[in-house]
């Protein structure tokens, strides 16, 4: 009988919760020989494998445990964001990596929709009125007619220009390379010339993957050339901001509003000033998590599981030099 190809699945350190293993991987039964591991035990088990399953997405072990990886061929990835995983070896190997790109596009968008009109709408005062039984009466703003630029124009970025788009407001995209006539932007400005832009822009949106090049993006020239009261919004990667030029620029303007979901340190620090501003909503890095995301992420890897055991093409190959999925032009 032939051996079976090794799949080693690195699941949290922590493995006594209903989620802390992936669903379904019954599934494989007879096909593949499974092997289970907290991060600790990854150099071991990662030796004779052939596949490697990061269900502990954020883990790190990786880098560590590469000596060891003397077979393996296909790494996956159970998240959209790459950066916790490349390193210089990996890049520069053969095997190839996947991601859960698709997973999150549409509730990272809503969550985004959700925080511009939240802001707009001053549901934050109402709450707090609420809780004080104030009835005061106010004026919001209506976002029919506001500007945005995105920045990433990957898939979370288009399906967030999208939902932007459909309650009438007008958006660009910025990126690495400039172009017009882009399906969901229309005009894509470079990312490296954000400074130019941002002026124009009621609304910022973060959505880049983390990558040499957007890795403090947005810095204090770009925070400062923002347009009065503008709502910046991040849901891409913390390192990806100058978290100190924000708090800044929120205390001091430009920056009217923040809506943040990751940053540079999370969890967030008690001593963050972030946590005392009034005009900052903070979100425990889960604007992707809706009901059920985890179960739809194990059987996204499953799904490619089979495809790779049949021999067929992989979903979602990331540019291991890009650090995304490259989309189709």
């Amino acid at each position: 009988m032939a051996e079976l190809p090794v799949i080693t699945v690195l699941h949290p350190a922590d493995a006594s919760g209903p989620m802390a293993v992936p669903p379904g991987l019954e599934r494989l039964e007879g096909r593949a020989d499974i092997r289970l591991t907290a991060p600790e035990g990854l150099s071991e088990a990662v030796r004779g494998a052939d596949a490697l399953f990061l269900w502990d997405f954020f883990s790190e072990a990786v880098q560590d445990a590469w000596p060891q990886a003397d077979r393996l061929a296909w790494i996956h990835v159970a998240a959209a964001g790459v950066d916790k995983l490349i390193f210089d070896e990996l890049a520069a190997s053969e095997v190839t990596v996947t991601n859960a790109q698709g997973t999150f596009d549409r509730p990272i968008a809503e969550w985004v929709l959700g925080a511009v009109l939240a802001e707009a709408k001053d549901f934050a005062a109402g709450y707090e009125y609420k809780s004080q039984k104030v009835w005061k009466h106010r004026e919001t703003r209506r976002v029919q007619g506001l500007s945005a630029i995105v920045v990433g124009t990957g898939a979370i970025g288009r399906e967030t220009a999208r939902l932007l788009k459909a309650v009438g407001i007008e958006v660009r995209g910025a990126g690495r390379r400039a172009r017009q006539g882009d399906p969901d932007f229309g005009e894509v400005v470079l990312s490296e010339s954000l400074e130019e832009h941002v002026g124009d822009a009621d609304i910022l949106v973060n959505a880049a993957p983390l990558t040499p090049q957007t890795h403090g993006l947005i810095g204090r020239g770009v925070l400062s050339a923002m347009k009065p009261g503008a709502h910046f919004v991040n849901i891409g990667r913390g390192q990806s901001v100058d978290e100190a030029a924000l708090a800044d620029a929120l205390r001091q303007g430009p920056v009217g509003f923040a809506s943040l979901d990751v940053f540079e340190t999370e969890p967030l620090p008690e001593s963050s000033p972030l946590w005392e501003m009034e005009n900052v909503l903070i979100s425990a890095h889960m604007s992707g998590d809706v009901v059920g995301w985890q179960e739809t992420l194990a059987e996204q890897f499953l799904d490619n599981a089979e495809r790779w055991l049949e021999g067929q093409s992989l979903n979602n190959v990331v540019d291991k030099e890009k650090g995304y999925v490259p989309q189709p032009r």
